[in-house]
């Protein structure tokens, strides 16, 4: 039989994706139950873009490693599913990400199964097959690489390869990986504050690479609708065995070339150059090893690294056929809509 979505866990409900996880839960799914469980509290200020009462969400604080914290948010949450979005941001340490997303996650996934929670779904990553070497429309036949090039998707395949092996259709355990790629859009803290920061420094004149490029943005909002079909599809009969312990590439289906959303928060915040400085791949990998040597010295973050550099510089799009064919996915908000939603958000005052 088919079980109704009445409840939903949010594990990192608080963040960036997480509060458009509950907006999209909220619109899609009238009268469910929203339990949100982070190491932080909801917002008591909210974006106009968030139309539900952060009253009415259940909310646990607790750690993610611990057995007893989650225990408790499970059993007074009653969920019909869990819904894991928690993540450190990129550029911490190598232990931050293992404690959260690989011990946080095989601990999530213990006690979820340990009190018989039928659905488990988790926010992984595209960049668990990037390499540094270009992906061209990369569907989820793809392996992951050897060697990753930083720890934040090293671990996140590490927790996805256990969310994949976690499932159990004959113990009534069924899981699934959804794989956004470049997520932005309103509440972003970390891109579009970075982008701001480097064009207050002047660095905003300046182009790694040709910008030949074409990468996926994804807008927020589409990556939250992925995550209420993914848990609709795991609760019925009809869909859930074709679902259930896969992997889907989540992204707004219209590469873009790399530039384009710095570019459009730059002109929003008045910074137009008459011209760019550019910088050639190999010239600007270079130049991150000399920031990275002198930034040791100095102690402090550099402002180029030979990884940024690789990230900005590679093709990196991906086939979302799957996603379209079994979550029956399709991206609503469309990047030039995603943008001027995030550039209206940037001018909110809240």
């Amino acid at each position: 039989m088919s079980k109704e979505l009445n409840s939903v866990l949010l594990i990192g409900g608080a963040g960036f994706l997480g509060l458009h996880l509950i907006q999209q839960f909220y619109t899609h799914c009238p009268g469910i139950k929203i339990t949100v469980f982070d190491i932080r509290p909801i917002p008591s200020k909210l974006s106009k873009f968030f139309t539900f009462d952060a009253k009415e969400i259940s909310f646990f604080e607790g750690d993610l490693t611990s057995t007893e914290d989650v225990g408790r948010a499970i059993k007074e949450s009653q969920c019909d599913v869990i819904v894991h979005s928690a993540s450190p941001m990129h550029g911490l340490s190598q232990a931050i990400y293992e404690k959260v997303n690989v011990e946080g996650t095989r601990n999530l996934l213990q006690v979820a199964k340990n009190t018989g929670i039928g659905a488990f779904v988790y926010t992984s990553s595209a960049g668990v097959i990037f390499n540094g070497q270009d992906v061209i429309n990369a569907d989820e036949s793809w392996p992951y690489p050897e060697v990753h090039m930083d720890g934040y998707n090293e671990t996140k395949a590490i927790a996805e390869t256990a969310v994949m092996k976690a499932n159990d259709p004959e113990n009534g355990f069924r899981t699934i990986c959804l794989r956004p790629a470049g997520i932005f859009g309103p509440g972003d803290r970390q891109l579009v504050p970075g982008l701001k920061a480097s064009a207050e420094l002047g660095q905003s004149k300046y182009q790694l690479g040709d910008n030949n490029n074409l990468f996926d943005w994804t807008y927020v909002g589409n990556v939250a609708d992925a995550h209420v079909l993914a848990a609709k599809k795991l609760l019925n009969q009809d869909t859930r065995d074709k679902v259930s312990g896969e992997t889907f590439f989540i992204t707004n289906d219209s590469p873009t070339y790399f530039w384009t959303l710095a570019r459009t928060v730059w002109k929003n915040d008045g910074y137009i150059d008459k011209y760019y400085i550019k910088l050639s791949r190999p010239v600007a990998i270079c130049l991150g090893y000399i920031s990275e040597f002198v930034s040791k010295l100095l102690r402090k973050e550099p402002g180029i690294t030979p990884f940024r550099v690789k990230v900005v510089c590679a093709v990196r799009y991906h086939n979302i056929s799957k996603a379209k064919r079994l979550l029956d996915y399709e991206p609503k908000v469309d990047l030039e809509t995603g943008i001027i939603n995030t550039l209206d958000w940037m001018n909110e005052k809240l």
